[in-house]
């Protein structure tokens, strides 16, 4: 099987179901930036290898993949059977931060990007995933799409936000503070 179809040249795609869309489409770029969150998340592998919750990372791409077949899909045409996605992946995402946050310094100030690799990349992700959510949210306003997706991608920006703290903590930087001028 080639990779390469052509049939995208003139800048539509097909959604699960056969309906063709223009690569511009709310929907298209709905779970566009949903895959480029996935993309970016691989950046953390090295640093959630060694913090040993590569599995639960990998696990959050996993969802993210299932979430990105949900907007793909045409919801009156695709007869595919979709992974399950219940409100349990919500909750593991709120009992990671939990865990993660006992071991935190309470968070008094603002604070911006950096200071170890590992916190970028965290923040990186953050952002994309606020963008992805963005995206969802104005899909939703349009056109129903499963009732999970927007409290997961806002669980999961707070889950990034708390992972930069996290690896702040864990590698000793400083949590840079945004003063004001």
């Amino acid at each position: 099987m080639k990779i390469y179809t052509k049939r995208g040249d003139k800048g539509e795609t097909s959604l699960l179901g056969g309906t063709r869309l223009s690569k511009a489409a709310l929907r298209i770029e709905a779970y566009g930036t949903v895959d480029e969150l996935n993309s970016v998340l691989a950046f953390l592998y090295p640093y959630a290898e060694e913090l040993e919750f590569l599995p639960f990372l990998q696990e959050i791409q996993s969802t993210l993949f299932t979430i990105g077949a949900y907007l793909a899909a045409d919801p009156q045409r695709c007869r595919m059977q979709l992974p399950e996605l219940s409100e349990e992946e919500v909750k593991k995402l709120e009992d990671s931060i939990d865990a993660m946050e006992a071991v935190l310094k309470p968070l008094r100030h603002f604070i911006l990007p950096g200071g170890h690799p590992a916190n970028a990349y965290a923040h990186l992700a953050r952002c994309v995933c606020r963008r992805a959510e963005r995206r969802c949210v104005a899909l939703n306003e349009k056109e129903p799409i499963h009732p999970v997706i927007i409290p997961y991608l806002n669980r999961l920006s707070d889950w990034l936000f708390v992972l930069a703290r996290y690896f702040a903590h864990h590698y000793g930087c400083e949590e840079p503070i945004w003063r004001t001028r």
